[in-house]
């Protein structure tokens, strides 16, 4: 595995600042009434999706460039102007200055999760899906199944309004890939991802399995297949934001993903 530097966290970092930012601009043409926009900000972006959505904050600012008090302020205006506290991504390539100036604004944590990374070789191989299990690529209109699923997997007793709906999109961006898995015909379980070529990366994104079909390897079996794909496409590494601990991460370290570093998401009240 390739040393993480800051070169490596600034690609590693559009793994979520490139989703954030299609959603964003397919929301302006889809959703207007939400006001989403996005904006570029030292080396990276801030992205607004909606007040209380899981989408939107900046992401991928500060590491090919100097973070300065100009940029923060920026920040803070966006946000501002779209009555939504301001949120930011910082990892440990960031300078300690930086987090000293988040700490003087009276910045508080919100999320603090594991990033984690895998070589792709091209002409690797990867072993089929367990018996019984079809794994294939994803057709526009099971856009909705799949995002069901997703949804039952983290929210049994249903999503709240702003976690709805947020896999369909994947179906509508550029570069989008969705993979979903069948047992008798039926959908039990899916995974996305994005393909990001100016930094060859894949960026695994949402996915699930139905609570009934857990435990048969399927998300092992969904992440093997969109690695392929994202060979096939010409990307370099994948590329996974999890909790620490969770099984998401269990499932890629299986593959062989290893944590990169440990993100911080702050937050403030504007």
């Amino acid at each position: 595995m390739q040393f993480v530097d800051k070169a490596l966290a600034r690609r590693l970092e559009s793994g979520e600042e490139m989703p954030q930012v299609m959603y964003a601009r397919l929301f302006k043409e889809t959703r207007p009434e939400i006001g989403a926009a996005e904006e570029e900000i030292c080396g990276g972006h801030m992205i607004f999706a909606g007040l209380g959505s899981p989408i939107g904050r900046a992401t991928g600012a500060g590491l090919d460039r100097r973070f300065t008090v100009e940029d923060l302020n920026r920040v803070e205006e966006f946000y501002r102007a779209h009555k939504a506290p301001s949120q930011v991504d910082l990892c440990p390539m960031h300078e300690p200055e930086v987090f000293e100036l988040f700490k003087q604004r009276g910045y508080g944590i919100a999320e603090l999760n594991n990033v984690l990374y895998r070589k792709l070789e091209p002409g690797e191989t990867f072993s089929p899906p367990p018996p019984g299990c079809e794994v294939r690529r994803s057709f526009p209109e099971e856009a909705a199944t799949a995002g069901a699923i997703v949804e039952s997997a983290f929210f049994p007793d249903g999503a709240p309004g702003p976690y709805r709906g947020l896999v369909a999109p994947f179906y509508q961006m550029d570069r989008a890939l969705a993979f979903v898995a069948a047992i008798d015909g039926k959908l039990v379980a899916c995974g996305t991802g994005l393909v990001i070529p100016e930094h060859k990366m894949f960026a695994l994104a949402g996915a699930g399995t139905l609570i009934e079909f857990r435990k048969r390897g399927l998300q092992t079996a969904l992440l093997r297949a969109r690695m392929a794909a994202a060979i096939d496409a010409g990307c370099e590494y994948a590329v996974v934001v999890t909790q620490g601990g969770s099984a998401s991460q269990r499932n890629a370290e299986r593959l062989g993903f290893r944590v990169a570093y440990s993100k911080v998401t702050v937050i403030k009240q504007l």
